[in-house]
């Protein structure tokens, strides 16, 4: 089961239930957490979604580089599923429950819900660059949530940040040992969901609005860069040099 779904009153969790791949993304688990969050927006009982990931170690790593570098094309971006809260507009409020390493589309996955609970282990980055990769939406959210410095440290050098750091960043509303950070999240949840379900709405839309979080237009330019990285052979090094454990050897083609 890729993805585990239960309910605590009016807040649902969706849980990725992969930790043993770091809860990466294959095609399976973008059209299962698509499905999961298409039936909790639409359900009158759930006002809030809390998105976390299985076991203590990793929120979510993105893309599965192991599927990839069989031949799939399992990208954050590529399902139809997961690009619900990715690049559309999810109604509901989203609070991520950071359990653990939240990097590439994982970073994304976080950056997409409107409030973050982190562990204090938990660590933030976009390392697509290391695999001949870039990221899509991760790319575009850093460099509206951060000074343009900061996000191209990030993206340029694929070096990741803890958890303080991203708290002092505005990246995360909150840190917690690493055993408090679901309930942590569920308490945030549940003093968002006492409140009207259509003024969460609303101010949930007017406040991305402001901000510009909704550039389907950039999204889409971003998505179609990345895919056609995918189909190069520093993206084919990149993700045989992880999978063999070794330095990759660039060829800039």
């Amino acid at each position: 089961m890729a993805v585990e779904v239960r309910r605590d009153g009016a807040v649902a969790v969706v849980t990725l239930c992969r930790p043993e791949a770091g809860n990466a993304i294959d095609p399976a688990t973008s059209a299962a957490v698509g499905d999961a969050l298409t039936t909790l927006g639409a359900d009158p009982e759930v006002a809030v979604v809390v998105l976390t990931g299985a076991g203590d170690r990793v929120f979510c790593s993105g893309m599965d580089l192991r599927a990839f570098a069989r031949g799939a094309r399992p990208a954050v971006s590529a399902g139809p599923g997961i690009e619900i809260v990715l690049r559309d507009r999810y109604e509901k409020p989203l609070v991520a429950a950071v359990n653990g390493a939240a990097v590439a589309g994982g970073l994304d996955l976080a950056l997409s819900c409107d409030l973050i609970v982190a562990a204090e282990h938990a660590v933030f980055g976009l390392p697509e660059v290391r695999r001949g990769l870039a990221s899509v939406g991760g790319s575009t959210r850093l460099a509206q949530r951060l000074p343009l410095a900061v996000a191209l440290e990030l993206g340029l050098t694929g070096e990741p940040i803890g958890a303080r750091r991203a708290l002092e960043l505005g990246l995360v509303n909150r840190v917690m040992p690493a055993g408090r950070v679901l309930e942590e999240a569920l308490t945030l949840a549940r003093q968002v969901a006492a409140n009207a379900p259509l003024a969460l709405a609303a101010t949930k839309r007017r406040m991305h609005d402001a901000a510009g979080s909704y550039d389907a237009a950039g999204w889409r330019a971003a998505q179609a860069g990345a895919a056609a990285l995918q189909d190069t052979d520093d993206a084919r090094e990149g993700a045989a040099a992880f999978v063999e454990k070794r330095a990759p050897r660039w060829s800039g083609r």
